[in-house]
């Protein structure tokens, strides 16, 4: 038979205080998106009266046919798919080979390489050193900007180097007896049986792909190179969104506002790594947990 355990008034007290906070907590991080939101889909004239606060007073979407219009989002949007699809597969390739290389005992010089690597997790040698280098490389308005420097992470080698090391050694040993050497191991047995890792690696630096403003804003003068998001950077400095208001027909432009450009713009630039984020959410905890004691 079930039992249960009776709250006393200070569990229940502590219990209702604690629901109240988190909600709290869930209402000032989700309502600020859901003011962008509302005012989106309101018309733009009509929203600088303000008093908009939980629906949209008078549904328009010109604001968001006005984001649309615009050349430059498209192209901006091809860029930012490009490079988050060629950097992630750069970046998990590359990153898993050196792990692997770590991964091997009888690799010459592994302790120092681990300790030259944990000191560049904690200190750089700033940004203006690192724009001269990327000059002297040639990679300003080069699109291997975004590709060729974050192909490589210590931080995400540690999780790799982590999981690696739980692989057991007798499969390495089965394939060196069927005459594999270390490449075929590493394409066709470590990285099939290293999927949950991959797939963590390849959702956090996508991630920081999509969302990575400052390396086109700083590397890139060309506009048709620019990411989208450095494209919402620069309509909500209102050069970009100045220019899209003076494109737009004159009837359109009557609803619509650099303000409500501004808030569809950054729904627009968000909504496909948001819709996409709760699908993959379980690899970023076991990425968390990659390494971990096991009871």
């Amino acid at each position: 038979m079930l039992t249960f355990k009776r709250q006393t008034t200070g569990e229940a007290a502590f219990g209702i205080a604690n629901g109240v906070l988190m909600l709290a907590i869930c209402f000032l991080t989700l309502y600020p998106v859901w003011y962008v939101i509302v005012n989106a889909f309101n018309d733009g004239t009509d929203a600088m009266r303000g008093g908009i606060y939980w629906w949209p007073r008078q549904f328009s979407l010109e604001s968001f046919h006005a984001v649309f219009r615009s050349s430059g989002i498209m192209t901006a949007m091809g860029i930012t798919v490009a490079k988050t699809l060629i950097g992630v597969f750069v970046h998990v390739l590359f990153t898993a080979m050196v792990a692997y290389a770590f991964s091997r005992r009888e690799l010459i010089g592994r302790h120092l390489y681990m300790i030259i690597g944990t000191i560049t997790m904690f200190f750089g040698g700033g940004l203006i050193p690192y724009y001269l280098l990327i000059r002297d490389l040639g990679m300003l308005d080069n699109f291997l900007v975004y590709i060729i420097p974050a192909a490589f992470s210590f931080f995400d080698l540690v999780i790799f180097l982590s999981f690696f090391r739980e692989i057991p050694a007798g499969l390495e040993e089965a394939a060196k007896i069927d005459g594999a050497n270390d490449m075929v191991i590493f394409l066709r047995v470590i990285i099939p049986v290293s999927m949950p890792v991959v797939a963590t690696i390849a959702l956090f630096h996508g991630v920081y792909q999509w969302n990575d403003y400052f390396t086109g804003m700083i590397y890139m003068n060309n506009t048709d190179l620019q990411p989208i998001q450095t494209f919402l950077y620069r309509v909500v400095a209102q050069s970009s969104s100045n220019q899209m208001l003076a494109a737009m027909p004159s009837g359109v432009a009557q609803t619509v506002t650099s303000q409500s450009l501004k808030l569809a713009t950054m729904i627009v630039t968000t909504a496909p790594i948001v819709i996409v984020y709760p699908f993959l959410q379980k690899y970023f905890v076991k990425g968390f947990m990659i390494g971990s004691i096991k009871g």
